[in-house]
């Protein structure tokens, strides 16, 4: 027999929803600035950059630094844990510098992944020891979010049962480490567009894995108010011949959520997942404006498709830098008109926009 016993006061429940629908306004999505020191070493070295702490200071300040008014649209900054205790030129601490647009402040926590053995290279994501003391610093440090990512993948034999149910349970247990510890937790369980698999066949995935991420969520006694998700979009995979329109993504998208996600989550924030900052914009666009009813925000947590614009028109050098910061502020534009249903494209074709960020296997 279930018995419940108090894990979260009323107070705490309080203050984890206020955060989680702070960040999810209405017109306002997630930048993700936590590509860890490897991954932003990969992003420096298509500009010809050395991957250096200044250089990688340098360029989160330069988007941290954009104009004010890129807190109409941006309502959360996910940091790496390098970034959340570096500042800019002028000595201000970086989350002090967010919190002060009215933007708040998440962090990444997990540890990455680790294969599983006996599956086709499947993984599980590491990070739970320590993590209660980690939350409390990184709280006391000016975080109130935190982002975990898992990991899944479509082919013949994937996802696994196994796969499903020990990610699953991962993201449980650190949902609830977060909220003892203050912090709301983005729960992220994204399935890999690697593979030439169907609309339908990712949309059969997406459902089971979302179902059993709320089984397990429930289970461990998750507030879900105080929570978001982090999913991918339900797209074809990378290498179908048959690209689907993002009329069709926003269907299959909204009506695997609508199947598998509760009411009481206030807000989905999509994962870009390599499509190009354009089709990203488009497809989250097609999802606002799906016709089926929607009980949650539905916006952004994009690291590659607001920033490969940016990093294009910066290229490393210091008199790049307004051009920079304007082709960031547009891009969050679009995306947080996009999170309302209300993006309208210009007609002009912009080739850094247009470009696909597909890496295989991504890791981040």
């Amino acid at each position: 027999m279930t018995h419940q016993f108090t894990a979260l006061t009323p107070e705490q429940k309080q203050e984890l929803s206020s955060i989680a629908q702070r960040v999810v306004a209405t017109g306002k999505g997630i930048l993700a600035a936590d590509e860890s020191t490897g991954t932003m070493g990969k992003r420096l070295e298509k500009i010809h950059v050395e991957n250096t702490e200044e250089n990688r200071r340098y360029f989160r300040q330069l988007l941290f630094t954009a104009d004010s008014t890129i807190s109409q649209c941006i309502g959360g900054v996910i940091f790496f844990h390098e970034t959340l205790y570096q500042k800019t030129d002028a000595g201000v601490p970086f989350p002090k510098l967010v919190k002060d647009k009215g933007i708040v402040v998440g962090i990444k926590v997990d540890k990455g992944t680790a294969v599983l053995a006996g599956t086709d290279a499947e993984t599980t994501t590491q990070g739970l020891d320590g993590l209660a003391e980690r939350c409390a610093q990184y709280k006391k440090d000016g975080a109130d979010f935190a982002k975990w990512r898992c990991v899944l993948k479509i082919s013949d034999s994937c996802p696994s049962s196994l796969a499903i149910e020990e990610n699953a349970n991962v993201l449980a247990r650190y949902a609830s480490i977060c909220q003892q510890n203050g912090l709301v937790p983005i729960v992220e369980p994204e399935i890999l567009p690697d593979g030439d698999h169907s609309l339908l066949r990712c949309q059969y995935v997406t459902e089971k894995v979302l179902a059993a991420v709320y089984k397990a969520l429930n289970d461990h006694h998750v507030y879900l108010e105080g929570t978001l998700l982090k999913p991918n979009m339900v797209t074809a995979g990378q290498a179908c011949p048959k690209k689907p329109s993002p009329a069709e993504v926003g269907m299959a998208t909204v009506t695997a959520l609508r199947r598998t996600v509760p009411a009481a989550v206030p807000g989905i924030c999509f994962l870009s997942g390599g499509q190009s900052e354009e089709d990203a914009s488009l497809n989250l666009n097609a999802i606002n404006q799906c016709p089926l009813p929607k009980p949650w925000k539905l916006t952004f947590s994009y690291g590659r498709a607001l920033q490969a614009s940016t990093l294009s028109a910066w290229a490393g050098k210091p008199g790049n830098l307004q051009a920079a910061q304007a082709a960031f502020t547009e891009r969050a534009k679009i995306n947080g008109l996009a999170s309302t249903g209300s993006y309208v494209q210009s007609g002009q074709k912009d080739k850094a926009a247009s470009q696909s960020l597909f890496t295989a296997s991504y890791v981040y």
